[in-house]
């Protein structure tokens, strides 16, 4: 288990009760890009949170990705006005009105739009599987890896990690391609996921894995 937490007890603690297995990367992987929107990285929207940084490490992998001929899924957030197909979430979330349909906030990030032929997956709530055809569009081209990079590591991100899981793929989160408004849960849901349902890969492990793959094929 690469543990992500600067508490010894707590990594102790977690790996005396049985938690932090290891699962390899597969053999066929897809990238999923969740909710890449402009609203995160544009100082003129409420849910700005300087994640910056992220979205340069996820256009790297991208990349990589892109050279390895691998599936690449994006994601992105859109309600209809007053969100009545958001439901109790968009009740609860007021920010989500930055995701009414015709929204600038809503809009990929420049360098990270999706290519003609790449899939993008409209979704109204937190699990990029919740109410869409991924399970099925990755199912049906035979994946048995997704990687993970977007926002936030504690909301979409975590939810959608953890539906990989549950869904029978092997759930990779590439540790410098996501990111949160504060540190505090980012880091918190990144043990989280390593200790239990994914494993918390760097971008260097990431790109060398994709790298190879493109050399096998």
């Amino acid at each position: 288990m690469t543990n992500n937490s600067k508490d010894p007890a707590l990594n102790t603690d977690y790996a005396g009760a049985g938690f932090g297995g290891s699962l390899d990367f597969g053999k066929k992987p897809a990238l999923l890009h969740i909710d890449f929107a402009r609203a995160y990285i544009d100082k003129t929207c409420s849910l700005y949170a300087g994640v910056e940084e992220s979205a340069e490490a996820a256009k790297e992998v991208l990349a990589v990705a892109r050279e390895a001929g691998i599936l690449v899924v994006h994601t992105r957030v859109e309600f209809v006005p007053g969100g009545i197909d958001g439901g109790v979430f968009f009740r609860k979330v007021p920010a989500l009105r930055n995701f009414e349909r015709g929204s600038k906030y809503g809009e990929f990030v420049h360098g990270l739009e999706p290519l003609p032929h790449e899939p993008v997956i409209t979704k109204q709530y937190a699990s990029a599987y919740s109410g869409t055809n991924l399970n099925a569009t990755l199912t049906a081209a035979g994946i048995d890896t997704v990687l993970h990079a977007g926002w936030s590591t504690s909301g979409c991100v975590r939810a959608s990690a953890l539906d990989s899981c549950q869904n029978g793929f092997i759930p990779i989160v590439i540790r410098e391609a996501v990111g949160d408004r504060h540190q505090a849960p980012h880091d918190a849901n990144l043990f989280d996921l390593q200790a239990k349902y994914a494993e918390v890969k760097s971008k260097a492990d990431v790109i060398a894995y994709l790298k190879n793959l493109r050399k096998v094929n």
